[in-house]
């Protein structure tokens, strides 16, 4: 009896240990869904990954035009070839490997005939090769396509391509990025495709760096006060002196009016003056009247009579 009380204790104390043991295994790979760095991930999470990352591009069916804008892509290296959209072969197959990219077939042969001398008027067929363009580091364009393709040691991400319209032509092309030796952890897969292309900084996010920028210069510029408000030296507590107010400057007095001009004198009028005399000192008289040798010349306010020519009395 005895033996037995001790195996039941034994075997509920094994029960115990492995329920521990299970419930503790799902809270430890909770905290890394998507794999932690060096460990293999799942399809379906680097999927997601890069999916949240480089968010997805729709086009319409004849892939003329953009129905939902995804993220701007840009790229990090040389030599991605794109087709044009409207070509009846496959997209342009790029391959990304030891840090550099190319293409095969078509896309390939195109570009190498493209750099033959009067290409199209010596050899025949070229009007039948699709029309290829080459695309540089800092160049941009969507991504429409993200598919993670897990076949062991073939391992890899392709993406699909669609540019803007460059001349009026939008171009697509495919890039395959294989993964060494299996699928990586969602790290090291984020890690490799940001070695071929990155996501553009959106324009609101330039703006709101623009914005801070101009608040964080208004922040510091009280305290780029001028040295002439700074408190004299040993003495910094003392307030700051402001500097004396101007005084408004004075009213200018109008100029004083011009003098009156002298009053002239009266004019006189003498007995035995001749007309000629009395006309220089009085002016031209309003009438004149004649009765033989006397002679009348009336003013406004007097009347001087002569007799032979001669002033003889003033009325």
């Amino acid at each position: 009896m005895r033996f037995i009380a001790l195996s039941s204790v034994f075997f509920c104390l094994v029960i115990a240990f492995a329920s521990i043991g299970l419930a503790q295994a799902p809270a430890s790979n909770a905290q890394h869904p998507g794999g932690v760095a060096g460990t293999p991930g799942a399809k379906a999470d680097i999927e997601k990954a890069l999916t949240s990352q480089y968010a997805l591009t729709k086009t319409t069916a004849d892939k003329s035009d953009i129905v939902t804008a995804g993220a701007v892509l840009v790229l990090q290296k040389d030599n991605l070839v794109m087709v044009t959209s409207d070509a009846q072969v496959n997209h342009c197959p790029n391959s990304y490997k030891d840090g550099k990219l190319s293409t095969a077939g078509g896309c390939k042969a195109n570009e190498t005939l493209k750099k033959i001398p009067l290409f199209g008027h010596t050899i025949p067929g070229q009007d039948k090769l699709a029309n290829t363009r080459t695309f540089v580091s800092g160049e941009k364009f969507w991504v429409t396509k993200i598919e993670v393709k897990d076949s062991g040691k073939d391992s890899a991400v392709i993406m699909e391509f669609f540019s803007d319209p460059i001349k009026d032509v939008r171009y697509i092309g495919s890039l395959t990025i294989a993964f060494k030796k299996g699928l990586p952890s969602t790290d090291d897969a984020l890690k490799l495709i940001g070695e071929v292309v990155t996501v553009a900084p959106s324009e609101e996010a330039k703006g709101d760096d623009k914005q801070q920028g101009g608040a964080q210069g208004q922040q510091q510029a009280p305290r780029q006060s001028p040295a002439t408000n700074a408190a004299p030296a040993g003495n910094a507590s003392a307030p700051a002196q402001q500097p004396p107010a101007e005084a408004p400057p004075a009213e200018i007095a109008p100029p004083p009016p011009p003098p009156d001009a002298p009053t002239a004198p009266p004019a006189e009028v003498s007995i035995g003056q001749t007309p000629d005399q009395v006309v220089a000192a009085l002016g031209e008289p309003t009438k004149k009247a004649k009765v033989g040798t006397k002679e009348i010349y009336y003013y406004k306010d007097m009347k001087v009579i002569f007799v032979n020519g001669k002033v003889k009395d003033v009325q």
